[in-house]
């Protein structure tokens, strides 16, 4: 038995969507349940090169014998949800919708509209934060997955109890993987940026709760963080330390062309700055992970970029990683080096030489820097 908790340590699009797929491909993970609600995409970049950005369900799928579940805490929209199913062409063996999940509805993106939370808060506007405001007032016209199959019949044959399914499949010795929405810069609860914020608590204990499974059942939860972390386009979203530019990442990286990133659901230019140590280290703290992944080294070098062995990482990445598991006392078991699922250097268990150590700790201070 595993259950793994994968949870983001910025501001969102750490990558927790490629790790979790990764994940599930390299543990054969069993079940996959994905949190939260289409306010945020999770995407990677397949083997083909095909972008995959998925809003509802878990990025599991890769895995064929991975059956993909959304918990009841989290919130469906109908149209997103179905568009996605027919797109992945999953058959309705691998998916499972608690019945007790929230539906959006249109009312709730108007809203959002009607209350400016685009020009206050970047919001994407999905009716995410409204739906879950009327969950939480249990408004008369609050309906749960259950009650939509009138509307919507082709959900029937995917509802079920998620938490009585995961806890009955932990109990037979199965493996699963739940896949947090967001980062902990972004939590109602905990973030230091409140009101600039998403809706939801964003922490390890938060997405248990959502799906309903003791934290004694969790064996691994890996905390992802990336090279140069990022927020949505506009002040309004909050704030970044020490940001800068993309231009500036590609000219510090060497990437032979332009890098620029996107926000998945509304296309807008991400803000991007400096490694934050101190968001880091009280992500760590809240959610006290068994082991880091980080992302994006390559733009640290892009001599880093798709390379399959860490002995062949640039000097200021291995400072970079040395560096991160220092000041959190946490291993990295994993170092993107790409978009692509398979961009990453697996090392879990794998212990460092101290010559390793020594090769890398006299860059510590400049990197850290």
């Amino acid at each position: 038995m595993s259950l793994w908790v994968v949870v983001g340590g910025q501001f969102g699009s750490e990558g927790k969507g490629k790790v979790s797929a990764f994940i599930a491909r390299q543990e054969n993970i069993d079940i996959c349940v994905r949190c939260g609600g289409p306010n945020s995409g999770h995407s990677f970049v397949n083997n083909h090169g095909q972008t995959i950005v998925l809003r509802q369900l878990p990025t599991g799928f890769v895995n064929p014998r991975t059956r993909l579940l959304i918990p009841a805490g989290a919130l469906i929209d109908p149209t997103v949800l179905k568009h996605e199913i027919d797109c992945l062409g999953l058959p309705s063996d691998r998916i499972g919708i608690d019945r007790k999940c929230f539906l959006i509805e249109e009312s709730d993106r108007k809203q959002e509209q009607s209350l400016g939370l685009r020009e206050r808060l970047s919001s994407t506007l999905c009716g995410v934060g409204a739906a879950q405001a009327r969950r939480v007032l249990r408004s008369e016209d609050a309906r749960l997955a259950r009650d939509g199959v009138v509307e919507h019949p082709w959900m029937a044959k995917y509802l079920t109890d998620v938490s009585d399914e995961l806890n009955t499949s932990l109990d037979r010795g199965k493996s699963a993987l739940i896949e947090g929405t967001q980062g902990f810069g972004l939590s109602l609860y905990h973030s230091d940026f409140y009101p600039r914020t998403t809706s939801r608590d964003t922490t390890a204990a938060a997405f248990l709760s959502e799906v309903g499974v003791s934290p004694l059942r969790v064996t691994e939860v890996v905390v992802v963080f990336r090279t140069f972390p990022i927020r949505v386009a506009g002040e309004q979203a909050g704030p970044l330390e020490n940001e800068i530019t993309w231009r500036q990442v590609q000219a510090e990286s060497g990437y032979p062309y332009p890098i620029e990133e996107h926000t998945t659901v509304t296309n807008k230019v991400r803000r991007v700055g400096r490694f934050d140590w101190q968001l880091a280290l009280r992500a760590v703290q809240v959610n006290k992970p068994t082991h880091l992944a980080i992302n994006c080294l390559d733009y640290l070098d892009y001599s880093n970029y798709q390379i399959k062995e860490s002995d062949l990482l640039s000097r200021r990445a291995k400072a970079f990683v040395r560096e991160l598991e220092h000041q959190t006392g946490s291993l990295v078991a994993l170092l993107g080096v790409g978009p692509r699922v398979d961009d990453f250097i697996f090392q879990l268990g794998k212990e460092r030489s101290s010559s390793e150590d020594s090769k890398s700790d006299q860059y510590v201070a400049k990197v850290a820097g």
